[in-house]
């Protein structure tokens, strides 16, 4: 059975992600402008990305004999990412993303400590090391691409 802090922490993450999912499409049809063909794609890249880490971290919990959240309504009451709110300029997209990725990141990295400590899960926080590896580096590129 998976310890309650883990089942919590990954259904995070599964929730958060599932709504980078949809944030990101959103971004992906809605980008203009001369940035369109660069971020167009760099947002398709992302959130196909967010689908292998959404089924990773799902896949992971049900190992552990946990319930991954699956509804759009739990994804939305569990996540602390929130949805896309109307950008539309490209600055604002990547503004917001940075803020995304920077609280995934700090996230992450609590839970790593947490899931090494309380929860005695070495193979999950494994994990999600990987993950925010990935994310701090994507985060870097999109702040680069923003100066």
């Amino acid at each position: 059975m998976a310890h309650v802090k883990t089942e919590e922490i990954l259904n995070r993450h599964v929730a958060n992600w599932n709504v980078l999912f949809v944030k990101l499409h959103n971004y992906h049809w809605y980008v203009g402008g001369t940035h369109f063909f660069t971020l167009h794609a760099k947002f398709e890249e992302l959130y196909n990305e967010a689908a292998l880490h959404i089924d990773e971290l799902a896949e992971r919990l049900l190992a552990l004999q946990g319930s991954p959240v699956a509804s759009m309504k739990e994804f939305l009451d569990t996540a602390t990412v929130k949805e896309a709110a109307g950008e539309k300029a490209y600055t604002e997209m990547l503004n917001m993303l940075i803020k995304d990725f920077e609280l995934v990141s700090k996230e992450l990295n609590d839970d790593v400590a947490t899931l090494e400590g309380d929860a005695d899960d070495e193979a999950t926080a494994d994990m999600l090391i990987a993950i925010r590896q990935s994310v701090e580096k994507h985060t870097w590129m999109l702040r680069q691409y923003m100066k």
